[in-house]
Order: structure tokens, then sequence, then C-alpha cells
């Protein structure tokens, strides 16, 4: 499927299970209705208002208990397909999809994006069945700005890498590390030691004190991360991830998923990526 994501409305008192065999994303947004939600083995109980976000690696059901109006947004090959999203999106989008928990639970944390997003949802909603002018380009904004209220939202929960205990400034770190990711010179030991007012000693020990690894390891897994997302989710070239990501070329990319994956990009690429279209 071309279209970078997928809109669908969705009534109904069981949910089925296996309909889609998941090569993509989905934000599930609960218009009304009760249930449960099931994910990883873990559950939640759900109302209206409340909106979810599933990945690829998810195992997940609904348990509807009275019946439930379901807006699901489907994210696929998202890093391709930047005549329809934005580059400034596609960052927002890339956040919400590194940052995934794999646990159940609403998404929205305060009451104010909650009624934004209720209001979005609906207008989206009656846009889908409406045949009017700009119906389209109006989709798309729509769905735009509910990625930046998601975004916003993921940015105020804790990451996981982060011990219960851990201070204002190390996620100050963690969100200067996955903001300048793409720029080696800004996620240096020096570079961020001189932001955050550290020697680089202490920064060492500082952030392996609140994370459990060092510096170089969390960037290093962090940067793994993201060529994984965009082997599995693109159709981006090696060269082009290299570039995108800081590398100095295609071969130092190459030599250093090897050595932390085991396998070549393009292996991975082969074991990893499938090939069901999005919504069969």
């Amino acid at each position: 499927m071309d279209q970078a994501f997928e809109v669908d409305y969705k009534k109904m008192d069981k949910y089925p299970k296996d309909e889609y065999k998941r090569s993509f994303f989905e934000l599930a947004y609960i218009i009304s209705g009760t249930g449960i939600q099931i994910l990883n083995n873990e559950t939640f109980e759900y109302q209206s208002g409340q909106m979810f976000l599933i990945t690829p690696d998810d195992n997940y059901y609904f348990d509807i208990h009275t019946i439930t109006e379901f807006l699901f947004i489907r994210f696929n090959n998202v890093y391709i397909n930047s005549e329809i999203i934005s580059t400034s999106q596609l960052k927002r989008l890339e956040f919400i999809l590194e940052n995934a928990n794999h646990k159940p639970g609403c998404l929205l944390r305060n009451k104010v994006d909650k009624i934004l997003v209720r209001s979005l949802a609906e207008t989206i909603t009656n846009e889908l069945s409406s045949c009017d002018l700009f119906h389209n380009e109006l989709i798309i904004q729509l769905v735009s700005t509910l990625i930046i209220i998601v975004a916003r939202n993921i940015s105020r929960c804790m990451p996981d890498d982060i011990r219960a205990d851990s201070q204002g400034k190390i996620i100050a770190i963690i969100r200067h590390i996955q903001n300048h990711i793409h720029e080696p010179q800004k996620i240096k030991a020096s570079a961020i030691a001189e932001k955050f007012a550290f020697s680089e000693f202490y920064l060492g020990k500082y952030f392996k004190k609140h994370t459990g690894q060092n510096l170089q390891e969390y960037i290093n897994s962090y940067k793994i991360r993201l060529i994984e997302i965009r082997l599995i989710h693109s159709e981006m070239r090696i060269n082009e991830i290299a570039f995108e990501l800081g590398f100095s070329d295609e071969s130092h990319l190459v030599k250093f998923f090897r050595n932390n994956k085991g396998v070549t990009p393009g292996q991975y690429r082969k074991i990893k990526q499938t090939t069901t279209p999005l919504g069969e």
C-alpha cells in the first residue's frame, strides 16, 4: 500500500482475533464503549475518550463489554512518504514509535488533551463519510495534529530506560540524545557534559547510576533501534539511513550494525521485513 497512513472507523460488539496481520503501528481511539484492553498479557479497563498505541511486536486484543466505537489510525512505510507527511511530522511520529512501552493504558495524560483529541476524533470520523471539498487534505491535517498531541503526551512519560528514582536532569539528557541522535557532534560526551554543566567523568557516573547503562551503550542501543525501524518499516537504502543518522558512510553503518546485531543491515531486513499489505 502506497499511502503513509490509513484511517478506519469501526463499531463492534466483539473484537475479531487476528483481524490484521500487522506490519504497521496503530493508534486506537475509543469514541464510545467499555471493555478491557489486553496487551502483551497485561490488562487495562478502557472507556470512551482513551487512546492506545499498538506496535507490530505487540500481542493485543480488545475484550468488548459494551458496544464500542473505535477510530484506528495505522501507519505503514512512514519514512518514505515525505510528499504526504512533513519532516517535522515524521520526527514526531518517529518519537512516538521509538518510545512505545508495550504496556496497556491510555496515552493521554491530561484533561485538556483528552477534550481536544475527542473533538479531533469526531471530526475525522465525520470526514470519513464526507465527500466534501478537500476531504482528504483535511483528514491529513487532523491526523497530523493528533500525532503532535500524542507525541507531547508520550514525552511526559518517563522512558523505560530511566529508573523510578531518577532526577529531572537525567530525563533532559535522555531527551537531548533522542532529539540530536542524527547529529553526532551534539551527542559526544564532551558536548553533553558542557550543555548540562557536568564534568565528563561525573556525567558518565551520573548516567550509569540513573539508567543502568553507560552513555555510549545507551546511544548505540538507541541508534540500533532507529536503524531497525527503518529497515523493517521503510524502503530506505542503507546509504540513506547512514546519511540520516550521521554515519560517515554506508560501510561505517554496516560495521556498526553487524557488531551489535551479528548480521548486516541487508540480512536483517530480509529476516525481519514482512510483505503483508496494510489492512489485509
